[in-house]
């Protein structure tokens, strides 16, 4: 339509008018319940959201009654669509501004000027006077401004959307209820800001509570929240940023309490200080402990940023500078550094202390989530310093009745609260010569020693309860006796340790073992050591005898509970028994190993034999049942030794790596230990066999095993104090592996370890077991390590290729790591695609010049021994390999011929087509394998015969091959035990 009819006010309250009628019937006529319909109404509402924002007001005024009847009518705060709900919401906050005037209220909450430039002119101006401001002049009208009856509809739709189940509809209520507020009188603005308040009631949801607190945020900010009213707001922003309700296996108010650090984001800027000033200890005091306590890091971060804003706009937090430098936006992301570092200086300021700890108490040792109780005891353990007094008298009594009440996670974080702060008051005790009874009241100490009887009687133990129970008490156990408590034949140690052989046998999980041993060592440690120094001998028989019958049980994690008992046992109590416990975790380890089970135990043995080892001193003359000594140190180093060539495999995948890794740390934990105070009886074997191990995983394909096995390596080569005895080639290894390369080497990242694993080809002592671990490495399935160790393997093969000896010594070590693994698939599989690298590179070049080579020869027998494999990777392999040997000279090269000959009929078919077309590249390469005149009719029929046909059309094409290559034809033979081949 021209402008110029649009300027007419006729044509332009017909367009006006027909716009409507058509929204409104729109509106009217669909639903959301197709898609289409939903649609039409959505842009039907945006269409009148946009007339409403840009129209102006007494041009549409007229039509708003009717809007808003119509938006009563359809109800679309209980469509389905979050979308039309907030259209809804945006709608009607637009017809609240077209019924008010546009006004500034004023009586609202003035700081400063609005704008940057308003505030420099002010302060460079030296005129005292002001002129009258509008805001003055429209003072006089406030009490003769009628406001309509819609404008209370509006106030009440905008309520029921803070309470919506979206955000989306929340943030746009929240929008609206400050833009409708800024247009009221004073009295009527403080009945909406009263009716937002009514959110805040515990009997609402989360989400009104966070509608609440967006709301509050959008008042402040326009300064429609007078001071005033602040004694109200403050408490109720305090208690949202603390808000979390459990629902189900997690909780809500994450919002809340980032909406929450919103308002006090909102507040720094809207308020002076000296109105905010009564309310700066509650405010800062939550902000930081949302910011150090709180669960999600996007709360912990939003709530650092609103302090940080009250500091710098408000300058009357305590300490707000030093407090921010240390909990700033990025240090607060790590929840572990929050609660165990950052807190710890936090509440060296004391106007911070008693709240951080009052808050742990109260929000987060009975906290759903198990972390979040765990980190909240251990942080209650680092403030203790900061107010031991507040603790032992009001901490610790307030928490022993929470410890056994019927809330079973109050239960679980009460006890292991009140274990770390009592091991934390008796550190403190130390410091001046007084015991932890002396600090703790004896009700407390006895309360303390009757938890365990009240839970036991109740049956805590029991059932789900029992998982977090019973770790839980064992921390308590351990922390006890760490602390030193007057127990001693009391009958609660019986109890104590009841609770721990039955935890043992209760074949519990890994996680909750490490609470049970150390509460053992603990408890040994103090309450089963007489005062000689010597251990409590009826004692020391039953758990000893004890834990090496639970080494053969049939459940495995009673095994592994039996190991790391043994192994957590103090030195006395392994004293006179090292000889019975040695042969109790061995042959748990043997007996295993054979059935391919308990993998795990295996690995706990592995660990329990290095630290009974550790534990007991080691004497050259000592005797075998006390002391790690010349005679039964080949028997551990045997034990561990063994374990190094544990690959059980199930489908987990290669779970002995668990105990390889296990077998490596034990192994340099003995040997430095033995090193540093009986050199004399390590034999040159023993170290010379655990060096090459090392090497072997060194080389190895998995990249978190061989770097432990790498840096292992390097430890024990490089130990100076002390240092290792009888490392074979010494001098070659620290010219290889420089000191540097302790720090610099990734053995993680195949680009860089391999480079260096392979220059141990070169030394006779290692080479077998390098090869051996390359094996896996080279003819393995992960792209970056077969890249990275084939490249190393042929710079080194290259660099030795006009070094006949040595290109025969690898040659020798290649047949020994073949023939030693010739049943093993987990090596000869692998072995054959390294090997069949190997040729393709033409790496043994020197010995094709040579007739009848000793090595093709050896090679090509230990070949025909998978012949008849019924594994179709390891068929495929010794294919590759017996074209790649058909470089070689002399009559070796019929036997190969033969061998692919007799392939050709294998009862496989998909074996017959891999060796046809394997055949075919092969004389492609190396046309000098057969006469030319018969060339081209050979590779004719290797090319057009379907070799997956039966056996009886294909024997007859393979036995005119044998005629043009002058092979003598196969015969037929037929096995019952073997997979047949003619």
């Amino acid at each position: 339509m021209d402008e110029r009819f649009m300027t007419r006010p006729d044509v332009k309250q017909k367009c006006l008018g027909e716009f409507l009628d058509w929204s409104l019937t729109t509106i009217s006529q669909t639903n959301d319940e197709s898609m289409r319909d939903i649609m039409v109404l959505d842009g039907a509402l945006q269409s009148l959201a946009t007339l409403f924002k840009h129209a102006k007001r007494d041009d549409v005024l007229q039509y708003a009654p009717a809007v808003m009847q119509c938006l009563e009518q359809k109800r679309l705060s209980e469509s389905s669509q979050a979308m039309l709900r907030k259209l809804g919401v945006k709608l009607i906050q637009r017809l609240g501004l077209t019924f008010l005037k546009p006004r500034l209220a004023a009586w609202r909450y003035q700081r400063g000027n609005r704008s940057l430039a308003a505030n420099l002119s002010a302060s460079q101006s030296t005129t005292v006077s002001t002129a009258p401001t509008p805001v003055a002049e429209t003072q006089d009208l406030e009490e003769d401004y009628d406001i309509p009856e819609e404008v209370e509809t509006v106030i009440e739709h905008l309520l029921l959307g803070l309470k919506d189940k979206e955000t989306i509809v929340r943030w746009s209520a929240a929008k609206g209820i400050g833009r409708v507020t800024g247009r009221l009188p004073k009295e009527l603005a403080d009945e909406v800001v009263g009716s937002v308040l009514d959110c805040f009631s515990f009997q609402e949801t989360d989400n009104a509570w966070h509608g609440g607190c967006l709301a509050l945020a959008e008042l402040g900010r326009r300064g429609l929240l007078l001071p005033s009213r602040l004694t109200d707001v403050v408490p109720l922003i305090v208690k949202s940023l603390t808000y979390d309700e459990k629902r189900g296996a997690c909780s809500v108010g994450s919002n809340v309490r980032d909406a929450a650090c919103y308002v006090c984001w909102s507040f720094a800027r809207a308020y002076e200080p000296k109105e905010l000033e009564p309310f700066v200890t509650q405010i800062a005091s939550s902000l930081v402990i949302t910011a150090v306590f709180d669960r999600n890091v996007n709360c912990r971060r939003a709530a650092s940023a609103a302090f940080q804003e009250n500091v710098g706009r408000q300058g009357t937090f305590p300490h707000g500078i030093d407090i921010l430098t240390a909990a700033d936006y990025y240090a607060v992301g790590n929840l572990n550094n929050c609660f165990l570092n950052i807190s710890v200086y936090v509440a060296s300021f004391p106007e911070y202390t008693k709240a951080m700890i009052d808050h742990l108490i109260a929000m987060k040792i009975n906290h759903w989530d198990g972390v979040i109780r765990e980190l909240s005891t251990k942080a209650l353990h680092n403030l203790t310093p900061q107010a031991p007094d507040y603790m032992a008298t009001t901490v610790l009594p307030q928490l022993l009745p929470v410890a056994v009440g019927v809330d079973l996670h109050g239960r679980h974080g009460a006890i292991l609260a009140c274990a770390e702060i009592t091991h934390a008051l008796y550190k403190l005790g130390l410091q001046t010569n007084r015991s932890v009874v002396d600090i703790i009241s004896s009700e407390c100490v006895d309360a303390l020693k009757n938890i365990h009887h009240t839970v036991n009687d109740r049956k805590q133990y029991r059932g789900f309860g029992g998982e977090l129970m019973r770790p839980a008490m064992c921390c308590l156990i351990e922390k006890l006796s760490l602390s030193k408590m007057p127990f001693k034949n009391d009958p609660v140690i019986s109890g104590w340790q009841w609770l721990i052989d039955d935890t043992i046998k209760s074949s519990v999980k890994d996680a909750n073992m490490v609470a049970v041993v150390s509460a053992l060592s603990a408890l040994c440690e103090e309450y089963y050591q007489t005062e000689l120094g010597t251990a409590d001998s009826q004692m020391q028989d039953v758990l000893v005898s004890q834990y090496i019958e639970g080494l053969k049980s049939h459940q495995m994690l009673t095994r592994c509970g039996s190991a790391l008992a043994l192994g957590c046992l103090p030195g006395f109590m392994i004293h006179g028994k090292l000889k019975q416990i040695l042969e109790g975790l061995t042959q748990m380890c043997t007996v295993s190993q054979k059935e391919g089970t308990f993998t795990e135990s295996r690995r706990d043995a592995v660990r329990a034999i290095a630290q009974v080892v550790v534990k007991v001193a080691v004497c050259a003359h000592g005797t075998p049942d006390s002391a790690l000594c010349s005679e039964n140190v080949a028997e551990v180093y045997g034990a561990l030794l063994h374990r190094m060539n544990d690959y059980t495999t199930d489908s987990r995948g290669d779970v002995g790596a668990w105990v390889r890794e296990a077998a490596m740390s034990s192994l340099m934990e003995v040997t430095l230990l033995v090193a540093g105070s009986a050199p004399e009886i390590l034999q040159p074997d023993l170290v010379k066999c655990m060096m090459c191990c090392l090497a072997q995983q060194a080389a190895e394909k998995i990249d978190r095993y061989r770097a432990h096995a790498g840096n292992a390596f390097l430890r024990l080569l490089h130990s100076t104090e002390p240092a290792v005895p009888h490392i074979p080639q010494r001098e070659e290894l620290m010219s290889i592996f420089p000191v540097e390369t302790t720090t610099s080497l990734n053995w993680n990242a195949p680009s860089q370890a391999f480079k260096y694993i392979t220059q141990l080809l070169g030394l006779p002592q290692y080479q077998y077991h390098t090869l051996l671990g390359l094996t896996v490495s080279v003819g393995g399935i992960t792209e970056s390590t077969v890249h990275f160790s084939s490249l190393s393997l042929f710079d080194y093969l290259r660099g030795i290729q006009d070094h006949s000896a040595a290109l025969t010594q690898f040659g020798d070590a290649l047949l020994s790591v073949f023939r030693d693994n010739l049943r093993n698939d987990k090596v000869s599989i692998p072995f054959l695609k390294m090997l069949n690298q190997i040729l393709a590179n033409s790496c043994f070049e020197i010995f094709t010049t040579q007739e009848n080579h000793p090595f093709c020869l050896d090679l090509l027998n230990l070949c025909k021994e998978f012949r008849k494999a019924k594994d179709i990777s390891k068929l495929r392999a010794c294919i590759s390999v017996l074209c790649g040997l058909i470089q070689f000279q002399g009559d070796v090269r019929k036997k190969v011929l033969s061998q692919l000959l007799m392939l050709l009929c294998h009862s496989f078919p998909v074996i017959r087509k891999t060796t046809a077309s394997q055949m075919y590249e092969m004389l492609l390469t190396y046309d000098d394998v057969i006469e030319p005149e018969v060339l081209d009719d050979v590779m004719t029929l290797l090319s057009d015969t379907n070799w997956e046909s039966d056996l009886s059309t294909v024997r007859t094409q393979r036995n005119q091959l044998c005629d043009w290559l002058a092979v003598p034809r196969p015969q037929a033979v037929t096995k019952q035990s073997a997979v047949q081949v003619s």
